[in-house]
């Protein structure tokens, strides 16, 4: 069951294919595939692994014409919602809108007013989600004068003036995304703009890098929007599989006790004391959990110092000893099990657990 913030920022509610966002609607993990959207199994191929790693809407780079024809065979292939990403050419997001695309994602400042009014009217005709993405690194040329550099002030005058655009053509069905790779701008822009609008907000830093840099990134940015009720919607944007995303994100809303979706894995950094493959054991026990939306939380501890106290609040977990370790239920010993079985034996309890509920 989610658990989602009370305290969350009101936002219009919208639908974007069968997903709900906004409102009162829980928080949703996005992503974006890295493949050519010209090669339809391979870019169905990823939707399936990201929608497999929890991925609830996906997202695909429509470069040309024949990227923007292989969209509706794409659509019939996949079970989530899918968003069309289309920069500078208005045609291609008319052909995405005709071949039945849930959302697309523009940029209105790197295209022309008069086409971003028939885009608009477009996805009025067909109830198309628009999100307008304001990006730093797009920013309109007079806005990019008037400010000298992409300011967070400079990113939300941007959003204010596609909004009154779009709702001067009578348009409402708006996402909204401000995004830096600058993480006190991108906080401080969605601050802004949050204070501005009720239109839903999609929450990311943009240009985050590889895993490790994209994860520290995200989770201040998105975590500190979304700690204090802003935010609709995440991704966290890695260099590289873009299924790496989804742990992070997952991570992100478990740590702040917004979506309760998946493993929750809490291990000790192990010490002297540490008398078992602790880093092995832990490594083997995400892969084998890998994808799974059920929450559980899972204390994997080295030995019995952080044992039960540290991870009472846990479903299950394991304390090692020296060859062996002490399995806890509720922070309650349980059962004393070989090093040679913790995976299986844990995996067991845990199937147990969830034929329980």
């Amino acid at each position: 069951m989610d658990d989602v913030s009370q305290a969350r920022r009101k936002t219009r509610k919208l639908s974007v294919g069968s997903v709900q966002i906004g409102g009162d609607a829980p928080i949703i993990v996005q992503s974006m595939t890295n493949t050519d959207t010209r090669d339809v199994k391979a870019t169905v191929g990823q939707i399936h692994a990201l929608q497999q790693a929890g991925c609830e809407i996906a997202r695909v780079a429509v470069v040309d014409d024949e990227a923007a024809g292989a969209l509706a065979v794409i659509k019939k292939k996949i079970r989530i919602p899918l968003i069309a990403d289309i920069h500078f050419h208005h045609q291609l997001a008319f052909t995405a809108i005709q071949n039945g695309v849930d959302g697309i994602r523009i940029n209105p400042g790197n295209m022309a007013p008069d086409k971003i009014a028939k885009i608009v009217r477009a996805a009025k005709e067909r109830q198309t989600v628009i999100r307008i993405g304001v990006n730093a690194g797009s920013l309109e040329k007079d806005l990019a004068l008037q400010y000298g550099v992409a300011t967070a002030e400079a990113l939300c005058a941007s959003a204010l003036r596609h909004i009154e655009r779009f709702e001067d053509l009578g348009f409402d069905r708006i996402k909204l995304s401000l995004k830096s790779s600058d993480v006190p701008v991108m906080i401080k822009a969605y601050r802004m703009i949050a204070d501005r609008t009720d239109y839903p907000l999609h929450l990311g830093v943009t240009e985050a890098g590889t895993l490790v840099d994209a994860a520290i990134k995200s989770a201040l940015g998105i975590g500190v929007l979304l700690s204090e009720g802003i935010g609709d919607t995440i991704r966290v944007s890695v260099t590289g599989d873009p299924v790496q995303e989804l742990p992070v994100a997952y991570g992100i809303l478990r740590a702040l006790k917004i979506r309760r979706v998946g493993p929750e894995i809490i291990a000790c950094p192990t010490c002297g004391r540490c008398r078992i493959d602790l880093t092995g054991l832990v490594l083997q026990v995400e892969k084998a959990l890998a994808g799974r939306k059920k929450y559980v939380k899972v204390a994997l501890m080295g030995c019995v110092v952080n044992g039960p106290g540290e991870a009472a609040d846990a479903d299950i977990g394991i304390a090692g000893g020296h060859g062996f370790g002490m399995m806890f239920k509720k922070g309650v010993a349980y059962k004393k099990i070989k090093e040679k079985d913790f995976v299986p034996v844990l995996l067991e309890e845990i199937q147990a657990l969830d034929n329980e509920t």
